[in-house]
């Protein structure tokens, strides 16, 4: 057993330094429960939070990206992505603020710089292939640029044989020509025909006719859209994503210099962030592109797909839609993927919104990653998760904070915890946080932040327990890299209805799917017990990943190959739930007539079948879930609050389990799962004790709290504990003393309080931002330490049933008795921090009979500072640079109520 154990670490320590394999698997990653705990109180540096560290301008300097990198790790940031962004200020010489050009041999050292002194210090380093969002630059040409059909009507008066041509620009080209009855402003597109009209002297020779008509143009154009919050020497065209030309332009002239500031060491991955190419649906070759893949010439269909009239618009447009999708998987994803692992890279890639990539386009890329919370409803994050699990990519990144608690240094720690557990429960285990903002040396304090984001550097005061923060997310991002995804449901997206309802110049599967997927069919599904991931028609017929359930939501277009996918899936013990009504139409265009038939054929054979059933109303779903597989997690009450996700292992199984609500829960749970035993894993701290699940768990939850049950074959040594007895031994609610040594002068002297207030009352506080000091000596005798457990308790935290004032994001719906987060001291030893409900700290085991000095070192947020000065003056910077950049919901600044403020108690527990 020693000489298991020993091999085992060997490999682990050899892992952790080797090439992690393709598909971004984890070199952690067991099949045991006892394999899976080895590393529970230390989890692996692999697993610990990123963050998105913005280069302004940029303007950088050597000495401060080093102070920042070793800042990150002492936060116990894992590593960060190298993000350039527009810039905060001009050249000032007299301060050392000289913006480097994107690409210049100085940016490009200061790239290099970063890399080594990353590896020197064990921190992994991603790059962006750009700068700013999405791909582009000043070496994108007008005929590289981002594509679109342009429709042009113009009116042509009766008798008359001539119109003048729309203006025809750089990099656009006259595809056809339409006529028919109607003017410019309205006409029917079904009643269109194509002509060929001469071409001369900037007219169009039609020939006459008595009634006034309308002449339409379809011209090739370029969206014109410009790189987003471009640095310095960035910007341009947004380039052709459907364009392979214009991909390895992009490589050649981008990606290649600033690999080569990497050396010999290449950053972990380069990465892309969404695809928000606004307006695109078209590239040069399209129509050739378009009759190879769908069979047929769409030139005589354009003005029903850019109408969206008549009855064979929808298919149609279903076919167009579809063929943009497969061209950006050949021509985007598929070559920088590749061109990645040339390099000795990996491809993270953001692969949802526009163009319109599917969830299997995330198949494509090494790392897929995500974005957004929405854990009850459509999210971008599930489509990454879910592809991770279909396709074997088991570490599943996410964008998180963006946006968090606006405006910039508003967001605290409590935030983060409530926007990660539902990241956690869509099946991500890798955060890249949303970000780090670099900031000169020098500057005005609390320093640079970036417009639409929250800021997690070392410039917020409660920095203090940010390495409790990273901990937990590290130590969750871990467990749930075991074993398998364990989902039981799985929801089929009614991707050709998507197509077929898309629009010129908006063609997203992504943005547009929550249609179909709405919030109630969501709700539905895990109120029912059970987590979920998505599917779609290439997942099914590719990726060999079985589901006991698949549910259809609202699915009219349905190919005939999938059907029969269906059937088979049913015939093999499966069940099928169809959401709204059967498939009845076929996909496309071609043949659509004989291929309906087939399609309703196969629909009726396929809901003739056991285990398959239709509800029309979404509202019924939950029951018909229930009726068709027995629950995986069912909690008796407060279903909407808690959420969970599973991993199975080979003699266990990890359930995350979060209450997602600002309201304390308590019911108890039914887990289908059956093992030996069953145990509590702490997420925070590591520790283990064992826990009752049959015939149900109890489960008491503070708001917001989350937990892992481990569930395992083998027997436990010990009970479980049942409940405790709670009693109050000391009320420590008064005479406190504070100050705040970092404020200097009078302030940093001990003042004695008499009850616990905010500091943003005194007018000497109202703006200050740091750490406050409370402490006091309190004595205790030998019988008040003969609890089995001895916490100080801050307090329950009020909530807050909605926050208008937080236009975008989320925020903890919460108002902490400790604003916004504490380390506490006993006896000049660290206890713990606080930062989370339930907001106690065990303090038994520092705690003597007699005098014991407690000391609070609690930390309030940047924004204090921020709200007592005036905000910048970016007119000069926007004159010479162009406005890149307006910092969001900045009339939202003010003073947040800060210190201790709520009810202080030293508690003890005793288990009955």
């Amino acid at each position: 057993m020693k000489k298991r154990i020993l091999c085992l670490l060997i490999c682990a320590v050899a892992c952790a330094h080797a090439e992690p394999p393709g598909g971004g698997d984890s070199a952690f990653r067991f099949s045991t429960v006892a394999e899976v705990q080895r590393y529970l109180a230390a989890p692996p540096d692999e697993a610990r939070p990123m963050v998105r560290w913005w280069w302004f301008g940029p303007a950088v300097v050597k000495v401060q990206l080093e102070r920042e990198m070793l800042a990150m790790k002492q936060g116990g940031f894992g590593g960060f992505e190298i993000q350039p962004v527009y810039p905060m200020e001009l050249d000032d010489p007299a301060r050392g603020i000289r913006n480097l050009p994107y690409l210049s041999a100085d940016f490009l050292d200061a790239v290099s710089f970063v890399n080594q002194k990353a590896h020197e210090n064990n921190l992994r380093v991603d790059m962006t292939l750009a700068s700013g969002w999405p791909y582009g630059g000043p070496h994108v040409p007008v005929t590289e640029a981002a594509s679109r059909l342009r429709v042009a009507p113009v009116t042509l008066p009766a008798g008359a044989d001539s119109v003048p041509l729309p203006p025809i620009g750089s990099g656009e080209k006259l595809v056809a020509t339409f006529a028919g009855a109607g003017d410019a402003r309205q006409f029917d597109a079904t009643r269109l025909a194509m002509i060929a009209p001469v071409l001369a002297n900037g007219r169009a020779q039609v020939p006459p006719a008595a009634d006034e008509r309308v002449v339409v143009f379809y011209i090739a154009s370029r969206t014109g859209q410009q790189v987003k919050r471009a640095a310095v020497g960035a910007e341009g065209f947004v380039l052709d994503h459907l364009s392979r030309t214009a991909i390895d332009h992009h490589l050649r002239q981008v990606a290649e210099p600033l690999l080569k500031a990497f050396g010999d060491q290449p950053p972990y991955a380069v990465f892309s962030d969404s695809l928000e190419v606004y307006g695109t649906d078209w590239t040069d070759d399209f129509l050739a592109e378009f009759q190879r893949r769908r069979g047929y010439d769409l030139t005589p269909h354009l003005p029903l797909v850019y109408g969206g009239q008549g009855p064979d618009a929808g298919a149609l447009r279903r076919d167009w839609a579809l063929t943009q999708t497969e061209l950006v998987n050949e021509r985007y994803l598929t070559p920088v993927d590749a061109w990645a692992k040339q390099h000795r890279t990996r491809f993270r890639s953001q692969t949802y919104g526009e163009p319109a990539v599917s969830l299997s386009s995330n198949r494509l890329v090494a790392l897929p990653e995500g974005e957004g919370p929405q854990f009850r409803e459509f999210s971008f994050t599930r489509l990454a998760t879910s592809a991770g699990h279909l396709y074997g990519r088991n570490v599943i990144s996410a964008e998180t904070w963006t946006w968090l608690n606006s405006p910039a240094f508003a967001a605290t720690p409590l935030d983060m915890k409530v926007e990660a557990d539902r990241m956690l429960l869509q099946g991500v285990n890798l955060f890249v946080g949303h970000g780090w903002p670099y900031t000169p040396p020098g500057a005005q304090e609390p320093g640079y932040a970036f417009y639409a984001a929250a800021v997690f550097n070392n410039h917020q005061p409660w920095w203090s327990v940010m390495p409790d923060v990273n901990a937990y997310l590290q130590r969750t991002s871990y467990l749930l890299r075991q074993g398998e995804p364990a989902n039981d449901v799985a929801l089929l997206l009614p991707n050709n209805d998507v197509y077929a309802e898309s629009k010129p110049a908006k063609v997203s599967l992504s943005a547009e799917m929550h249609r179909h997927v709405t919030p109630v069919v969501m709700e539905q599904i895990l109120d029912a017990g059970h987590n979920v991931d998505f599917l779609d028609d290439e997942a099914l017929r590719d990726s060999g990943k079985r589901y006991p359930l698949i549910v259809v939501p609202h699915a009219t277009r349905m190919s005939v190959e999938t059907l029969e996918r269906l059937i088979k899936h049913v015939r093999g013990g499966g069940k099928l739930i169809a959401v709204g009504g059967k498939p009845s139409l076929a996909p496309g265009y071609l043949d659509a007539a004989a291929q309906t038939k087939r399609v309703r054929q196969l629909s009726d054979q396929l809901f003739a079948l056991p285990g398959v059933s239709v509800v029309t109303e979404e509202g019924a779903l939950g029951a018909a879930v229930g009726k068709a597989i027995a629950p995986d997690f069912a909690v008796a009450s407060q279903a909407a609050s808690i959420g969970f996700i599973r991993r199975k292992l080979a003699d266990g199984d990890i359930y995350f389990i979060a209450n997602t609500s600002n309201r304390e829960v308590r019911t108890s749970a039914r887990i289908a799962a059956r093992r030996a035993s069953a145990a509590w894993w702490n997420p925070h701290d590591g520790s283990v004790t064992p826990a009752t699940v049959r015939p149900s768990l109890e489960l008491t939850l503070a708001p917001y709290e989350s937990r892992v049950l481990v569930l395992s074959d083998s027997a436990s040594a010990a009970p479980a504990p049942v409940a405790s007895r709670i009693a109050t031994v000391a009320d420590l609610g008064g005479d406190w003393q504070l100050s705040f040594p970092g404020a200097g002068g009078a302030l940093a002297q001990p003042r004695m309080l008499t009850r616990l207030t905010s500091w943003t009352d005194d007018p000497a506080t109202r703006y200050y931002s740091g750490i406050g000091i409370y402490s006091k000596t309190v004595k205790l005798d030998a019988a008040q330490l003969q609890a089995q457990r001895l916490t100080l308790d801050f307090g329950l935290g009020t909530p807050l049933e909605s926050s208008p004032k937080v236009p975008a994001g989320m925020r903890a719906m919460l108002d902490s008795p400790i604003r916004e987060a504490a380390v506490v001291y006993v006896n000049g030893q660290r206890a713990g921090a606080v930062w989370h409900p339930p907001y106690r700290v065990d303090v038994g085991k520092l705690l003597k009979s007699g005098d014991n000095r407690i000391e609070v070192q609690v930390a309030n947020l940047s924004l204090n500072l921020l709200a007592g000065q005036e905000r910048p003056d970016y007119r000069l910077l926007w004159a010479r640079y162009g406005q890149r950049f307006v910092p969001q919901d900045t009339h939202l600044i003010s003073p947040r109520p800060s210190g201790m403020l709520g009810q202080v108690r030293l508690l003890s527990e005793t288990l009955q």
